[in-house]
């Protein structure tokens, strides 16, 4: 929402504050001011002048010696404009030394052609009063009769040439400060000033003879989705070009002026936040308006000149037959306002929300009308905004007002009643603000307060405030006003609660992942149909009926699509080394006969690019990294052993897929990604992924750690490396040694692998640090022993002759 600073302060007349200090105000308030922009900001130091004398220039035919009177002083300006006026008309002066902050220019004097040019005549481009070309090309020759004596800066000649102009981020909860009315209302509650709504003015002139049934009929079928519908009809109209006070206070706020007629519509837009629309009464058979629902497959040309084919949900004006504009949304091309209009209807009416919303969603349509019916305007300001539309087209059109207005449908509902209590007030604030203050606040925000006993008010809540429902509300909007600056800062006592010793299973993945290296990634519960379907997962089981986009159209059945979206945008940046996780649920079709999808909690991994490495070549992640991934992570989150096994995945590469097993129950998968599904997810490269079933983990359930006392003997360490083939694995052959060894292994740990020279083909070297250590030396002392080098040696001798035979180890030179 843009609003303009010099209006509002005309709302409000004892506003003096800096538009600086307007703009922080408003954002303390709730209503943030996203940008202030300077409007015209030249205005102040450009001049009215007249123009005296036009001249060829003596070196270029295309240029113009312009002598002008900047009010007591003539001084002559080279000017190449196609529309230098002729003597007597009065144009706009840049003098030297103004700049121009639209342009990037400060005026200088120079030669152009050997002729010194004292300043320059400008444009409204130059000037910064409208964006692009268009009406901005050629000088700004101001209007026969400009009143305005030369030498007067256009920003007092005009003053809608010069403002500032507020950035408002307008919450969907707040219609009424979608219009300058609304935002002054706002002001004089928070400066504690006196407030009045704009005076109706009379018509400048009357239809006399006339009455508005005559001319006009007006029949509302749904008034469900339209309560509320005024029209009041103009004749004798003359379309034309507005005023510059009413242009350019348009271009500041970022409408484009196109006519008297529909700039005026526009104008009560941004004044009232209430959407008009002018017909062209002449093309309207008889006059006649009819509200009613689409036909299906009923088709309007609109006036961005789209044709659209209509749903039986959309609401439609028509004229009894064709429609003519999507209600609420944008009008139709076939009653548009041309310069042959010579009557006009004016609308004014109040739709239903939510179907605004669905049509303007429906037809890709999201204009300045929708975006205020979709939030909620002012039901009882039909009659009042249209009475002051119609009176502004009498002054800027030369239009006649027919006397009296229409207004169909039903009465607009009562307003609601609330409770404001002292005490229920207290409570939420934690500080007291008095009810006098309260009562003074609302009053000054339009509500209607009753003192009802000692304290509480009975508050009946404005017509422009369709989010003043409740209690709660009402203490909010007390706060805002009050301001949060008054909140007294007091000290709170510090309550210790006793914490939950035991962590979720949730929570111990997360911290774990994150002690691993991973970085956590919040994805959306939504995907797409596509994406699930590229990896071969399971038909969604929820789709949402008004998906924000196609992506994000049905609830997810795996964890993985948010994650690869995520690593597809990282490798599209740049960063190649990927190592995300994510914890959350996915949605699958519920227990037969129930109408709720089932929710499972997951856990997911990727992890792409290279893996970590101090020093030496970097290696890309393999299907080993995500394996030790899940082992680490599930034993350190369950203390119970781990295995993996070869198992067949439809999304992940049949060399590599496999199964996460604790107590032989599958609880999750890992491997690198079939490239078919690389492919159509457009990855541009290979990735490792892991996912676990939570649910599963928790049913299998988490091992307590139990405390083992220090060990009070020494232990003695022997390194061993052994030559395998290189089918047995790392960890057989330290299971193996384990279970050879027996109650004197403390523990077996692999430190060394090589290949290479000195090696028969297809072997391998494996070293191990095993640990010998006296059972008791822990939890019976007394009747434990050091272990001797001859008892340690003897039980090597034998783990090597019991690995040769079962592995075909031998104990490498």
């Amino acid at each position: 929402m843009r609003a303009s600073y010099h209006w509002l302060r005309s709302l409000v007349p004892g506003l003096d504050a800096s538009p600086r200090e307007v703009a922080e105000r408003l954002t303390r308030a709730g209503l943030e001011v996203e940008d202030t922009t300077e409007y015209g900001a030249a205005s102040p130091s450009v001049v009215v002048a007249i123009v005296r004398r036009v001249e060829r220039h003596p070196k270029h035919d295309k240029l113009s010696l312009v002598t002008v009177d900047r009010g007591g002083a003539e001084q002559t300006v080279v000017c190449g404009a196609p529309n230098v006026p002729a003597p007597g008309r009065k144009v706009v002066l840049a003098p030297l030394g103004t700049h121009l902050p639209a342009v990037g220019m400060t005026i200088t004097s120079r030669p152009v052609g050997g002729v010194v040019s004292e300043g320059m005549l400008c444009s409204e481009n130059e000037l910064g009063l409208v964006a692009g070309g268009g009406k901005g090309e050629g000088i700004l020759v101001l209007p026969e009769g400009f009143e305005a004596p030369a030498g007067t800066p256009l920003a007092t000649a005009i003053p809608a040439t010069h403002d500032f102009v507020f950035e408002i981020g307008v919450t969907p909860n707040r219609p009424d400060a979608l219009g300058h009315v609304g935002l002054a209302r706002e002001l004089a509650a928070l400066y504690e000033l006196a407030f009045s709504p704009p005076p109706s003015d009379a018509p400048a002139r009357i239809a006399d003879g006339q009455r508005v049934d005559r001319l006009a009929s007006v029949v509302v079928e749904d008034t469900e989705r339209c309560p509320h519908y005024g029209a009041a009809v103009l004749i004798n109209v003359k379309v034309g070009p507005s005023p510059a006070w009413l242009r350019y206070r348009l271009e500041s706020l970022g409408v484009r002026s196109i006519s008297n007629v529909v700039d005026v519509t526009n104008l009560v837009l941004l004044e009232y936040s209430h959407p008009m629309h002018a017909f062209d009464l002449d093309k309207l058979p008889g006059g006649r308006v009819v509200v009613r629902r689409a036909r299906e497959a009923e088709v309007l040309v609109t006036l961005d000149g789209v044709s659209r084919t209509l749903s039986s949900d959309d609401l439609v004006i028509t004229d009894g037959e064709r429609p003519l504009a999507l209600a609420g949304v944008m009008g139709g091309a076939d009653s548009e306002i041309g310069s042959e209009t010579r009557r006009v209807l004016l609308e004014c009416a109040y739709f239903s929300p939510r179907g605004i919303r669905r049509a303007s969603r429906r037809h890709g349509l999201h204009t300045e009308a929708s975006h205020r019916f979709e939030r909620g305007i002012d039901p009882e300001g039909v009659p009042e905004v249209l009475a002051h539309a119609a009176a502004l087209m009498t002054r800027l059109a030369g239009a006649s007002a027919v006397p009296g207005s229409i207004l169909a449908g039903i009465s607009p509902s009562p307003r609601p009643t609330v409770r404001y209590r002292h005490a229920r007030a207290t409570g939420i604030l934690g500080f007291e603000v008095s009810l006098e203050r309260a009562s003074a606040i609302l009053t000054r925000l339009g509500c209607e307060v009753v003192r009802v006993g000692g304290d509480e008010l009975s508050v009946t809540t404005p017509s422009h405030r369709p989010d003043l429902g409740r209690e709660e509300d009402l203490v909010e909007e007390v706060m805002r006003v009050h301001g949060i600056d008054h909140v007294p800062a007091a000290p709170r006592a510090l309550v210790t609660r006793a914490g939950r010793s035991t962590p979720s299973l949730v929570e111990r993945l997360r911290r774990e992942a994150a002690g691993m290296g991973l970085s956590e990634a919040l994805t959306f519960g939504f995907t797409s149909h596509a994406a699930l379907a590229a990896l071969e997962a399971p038909s969604p089981a929820v789709t949402l009926k008004n998906p924000l986009t196609e992506d994000r159209a049905v609830m997810r059945t795996s964890l993985l699509p948010g994650l690869l979206e995520a690593l597809r945008r990282a490798r599209r940046h740049g960063v190649r080394d990927v190592r995300m996780f994510a914890v959350g649920s996915a949605f699958f079709a519920g227990a037969q006969g129930s109408s709720l999808p089932r929710e499972a909690r997951g856990f997911a991994a990727v992890l792409a690019g290279t893996r970590p490495t101090a020093m030496g070549k970097a290696e890309a992640v393999d299907v080993y990294d995500a394996k030790g991934l899940a082992v680490e992570l599930v034993e350190r989150a369950l203390h119970r052993a781990v295995s993996v096994v070869s198992a067949p995945a439809a999304h992940l590469h049949p060399r590599g897929a496999g199964a996460i097993l604790v107590d032989e129950r599958i609880v999750g998968r890992l491997g690198p990604l079939h490239p078919d599904v690389v492919e159509r997810l457009d990855l541009d490269g290979d990735a490792v992924v892991l996912e676990l079933d939570l649910d599963a983990l928790a049913e299998v359930g988490v091992t307590s750690p139990r405390f083992r006392a220090i060990p009070q003997l020494p232990a003695v360490t022997r390194d061993l490396a052994l030559v395998v083939h290189e089918d047995v694995t790392a960890g057989a052959l330290a299971a193996s040694i384990r279970e050879l060894v027996g109650a004197l292994c403390e523990s077996v740990e692999l430190f060394d692998l090589y290949r290479g020279k000195g090696l028969p083909d297809d072997h391998k070297s494996l070293a191990y640090r095993i640990v010998f250590r006296d059972p008791r030396a822990a939890s019976d002392p007394e009747h434990a022993k050091t272990l001797t080098d001859a008892e340690v040696d003897a039980c090597t001798r034998t783990l090597v002759d019991a690995v040769k035979e079962r592995h075909g180890a031998v104990v490498r030179a």
